[in-house]
C-alpha cells in the first residue's frame, strides 16, 4: 500500500499529538493527589516519611504493686460550677461497698500535667480533620503553658507516636493540619493501651492525662484485648477523657458527664464481666468512666472546642482522694465516692481499679 507526501504527514503530525497528549495526561495523573490528600509537590512527599516516624516499641510497662489507690474526683453543680474548698470530712468513699479512710489533696491545679493526645485517623475520621485542626491551641488549656507538656499518638489498624513530649504545642498544631487519613482500621484499644504506657514513664509528680478522640467502638486492635484494658487502666493513674464522633451521627448526645452504673456484687466476676462488656460496646466512654474521667460527643466545630476547653478545666480542677484498701483481693474492685452533705452538686470519680497480687506482679520491673 502506497501513501502519498501528504498523507505520511498527515498520519506523523497526528502520531506525534497522541504520544504529546499521552505524556501530559500522565504528567497530570501523577501530580493529581489522593482523595483526601492535601495537594504538595512531589519534593515535599518524598521528604514525608521523614516527618512520620515508624512506630517504636511500646516502652515495657511498668507495674508497681503499692497499696494506695488515688482517685480523681470532680465536684460539679448542675449549672456547671466547680464546687471547691471541700476537704476530708465532705466525702464518703466505699471500696466494694466497703467504708475506707481517704485522704483528699485539694491543692488544685497545682501540679504539672503530662499530656497525651491520641486521636484516630483511620476509617471515616478524615470528616473530623478540620476539627483536629483546631485543637492545637486548646491544649494549652491542659498543661498551662510551661508547667506541662504534650504529646501526640496517631492510630488507624495501629498506633504512630508522631509527636513527643513537648512543651511547646505548636508542633502539635502543625502535625495535625498535616494529617493525612489512615487505613480502614479503628484500633483504640491498642491505642489506648500504648498511650498510657507512655505516660506511666513520665515524672511521678506529673498529672497524667489522656485526651482520647475517637469513634466509640474499636475496630481491629490486635495487642490488647477489652479485659487487658480493664486491668491497664485500673492499674494506671492516667485520667482518661475522651470526645467521640460517629460516621452516621446517630444516637451522639445521649451521653452525659455522670458515672456510669456500678457497684458491688455478690459474685467477684460480675464486675469484671460488666466492664469488659462495657469496653466492647463503648471502649471510649467506658475507659473514660472507669478512670474517673469524661465522655462526651461532638458534632460541630464549636462544640468540639467547647468540650476540649470544659474537660481541660475540669482535669486541672479535680480532687485526688487516696486511700489504703482494708481488703487486697487480686482483682477488680468497684468504688463509689459520695458527698456527706448536699451541695445541689454531682460527682464524677473514678468507678474502679485492678488489685495486683505479689505472685501477679512478680515478673513485673521494680
Amino acid at each position: 500500500m502506497r501513501y502519498s507526501v501528504n498523507q505520511m504527514l498527515s498520519f506523523l503530525s497526528r502520531a506525534s499529538f497522541l504520544c504529546w497528549l499521552t505524556a501530559v495526561t500522565l504528567a497530570c495523573a501523577a501530580q493529581e493527589p489522593f482523595p483526601g490528600e492535601p495537594a504538595s509537590a512531589p519534593q515535599q512527599r518524598q521528604q514525608q516519611p521523614a516527618q512520620n516516624p515508624p512506630l517504636p516499641e511500646p516502652p515495657p510497662t511498668i507495674r508497681v504493686n503499692t497499696s494506695v489507690v488515688l482517685v480523681p474526683t470532680l465536684v460539679e453543680k448542675s449549672t456547671g460550677e466547680i464546687v471547691y474548698g471541700l476537704t476530708q470530712k465532705d466525702f464518703t468513699l466505699e471500696d466494694n461497698g466497703v467504708r475506707q479512710n481517704i485522704h483528699v489533696d485539694d491543692d488544685l491545679d497545682a501540679q504539672p500535667v503530662s499530656l497525651v493526645v491520641c486521636i484516630q485517623r483511620g476509617r471515616s475520621a478524615g470528616l473530623e480533620f478540620d476539627k483536629y485542626a483546631r485543637l492545637g491551641p486548646l491544649l494549652d488549656l491542659f498543661t498551662a503553658g510551661e508547667r506541662g507538656e504534650a504529646a501526640l499518638v496517631v492510630f488507624d489498624s495501629k498506633p504512630v507516636y508522631l509527636e513527643g513530649f513537648t512543651r511547646d504545642t505548636s508542633t502539635i498544631t502543625e502535625r495535625l493540619q498535616q494529617l493525612r487519613p489512615g487505613d480502614g482500621g479503628a484500633a483504640i484499644l491498642d491505642a489506648v493501651g500504648y498511650s498510657v504506657d507512655l505516660l506511666e514513664h513520665q515524672p511521678p509528680d506529673h498529672r497524667r492525662i489522656l485526651l482520647l478522640i475517637s469513634e466509640s467502638r474499636d475496630h481491629g486492635s490486635k495487642r490488647y484485648s477489652a479485659q487487658d484494658l480493664v486491668e491497664r487502666i485500673g492499674t494506671s493513674n492516667t485520667l482518661v477523657l475522651s470526645l467521640t464522633f460517629s460516621p452516621t451521627k446517630a444516637g451522639l448526645m445521649e451521653w452525659g458527664k455522670g458515672n456510669a452504673e456500678g457497684g458491688a456484687g455478690i459474685n467477684v466476676l460480675a464486675p469484671l464481666m460488666m466492664a469488659v462488656a462495657a469496653v466492647k460496646k463503648n471502649a471510649a466512654r467506658e475507659m473514660a468512666v472507669m478512670s474517673g474521667g469524661e465522655s462526651a460527643a461532638f458534632t460541630k466545630e464549636k462544640g468540639f472546642e467547647d468540650r476540649v476547653a470544659e474537660m481541660a478545666s475540669h482535669a486541672r480542677n479535680r480532687y485526688i482522694l487516696s486511700f489504703r484498701p482494708s481488703d487486697l483481693t487480686p482483682g477488680l474492685h468497684r468504688i463509689e465516692v459520695k458527698l456527706n452533705d448536699d451541695y445541689s452538686a454531682h460527682v464524677i470519680a473514678r468507678t474502679s481499679y485492678w488489685a495486683v497480687s505479689d505472685a501477679t506482679d512478680r515478673n513485673s520491673v521494680p
